[in-house]
């Protein structure tokens, strides 16, 4: 399993937000670059990095940001929030992206992931953001009638190897990741499952471990200093 650092970005800044709640916001630093190459230190090889603005409205404002980041470390780096069309994934790869993730634009317009899979293969990964089993979009303010799971299937069939399984009532609560929602996406897709939301310190790293999943995603945990991201590095490592 692989240890994916966050920073979720708004206006430029790294944000956290509680459950998805735009008015629910810390301010965690000012420095995305610096942030960056901090959790590289901590041994992580691949970050995660998510454009708010983007995913709440489909204009981006934190692009530039992204490239400063991907210029600045060694790690590769995975991005979504505000990915609405084939420009947008050619400009994102082109600046040094490892991994483009599409959420709402793949709900929303499913040509889109079927056209960039077809272009970029394992490049292209999608988000899977559920509340209650269902599928989220614009930012997670909009919660449509789609299943999480057949949602899933779907975007395998079109040939997308990775998603980003994120459940919403836990991300950014430090409550605990969602393990039996991350069993049954693994167990009822075969994908490579990217846990996402509720990770609050190592035990909870120890209990993804067992579900199958890829990876797993750590934001608010590490910035307030509950997980020790070189810690969970080298639990991952282990296996």
């Amino acid at each position: 399993m692989r240890m994916y650092p966050a920073i979720d970005l708004k206006d430029g800044e790294c944000v956290r937000l509680y459950k998805g709640d735009y008015d629910k916001k810390t301010v965690y630093s000012t420095d995305a670059v610096a942030t960056a190459l901090t959790w590289q230190k901590s041994g992580a090889d691949f970050l995660h990095v998510v454009d708010l603005d983007g995913a709440r409205t489909g204009n981006s404002k934190n692009r530039e940001t992204i490239k400063k980041i991907c210029e600045a470390v060694s790690m590769k780096v995975q991005t979504g929030g505000g990915i609405r069309s084939m420009e947008d994934i050619d400009e994102l790869l082109g600046m040094g992206v490892e991994r483009v993730i599409l959420g709402t634009a793949a709900v929303k317009n499913f040509e889109l992931v079927e056209q960039a899979v077809k272009k970029y293969g394992d490049r292209i990964a999608v988000g899977v953001d559920a509340k209650d089993g269902f599928v989220a979009t614009d930012g997670w303010e909009k919660v449509s009638e789609l299943s999480a799971v057949d949602f899933a299937r779907k975007v395998k069939a079109a040939g997308v190897r990775t998603i980003i399984y994120t459940d919403i009532a836990t991300d950014g609560a430090m409550c605990g990741p969602n393990t039996a929602a991350m069993c049954e996406m693994v167990s009822e897709t075969g994908l490579d499952v990217i846990a996402s939301g509720g990770v609050s310190c190592i035990e909870d790293i120890a209990a993804l471990l067992k579900t199958g999943v890829e990876g797993a995603i750590t934001g608010r945990a590490i910035y307030d200093g509950k997980l020790d991201l070189a810690e969970a590095v080298e639990l991952c490592r282990k296996g």
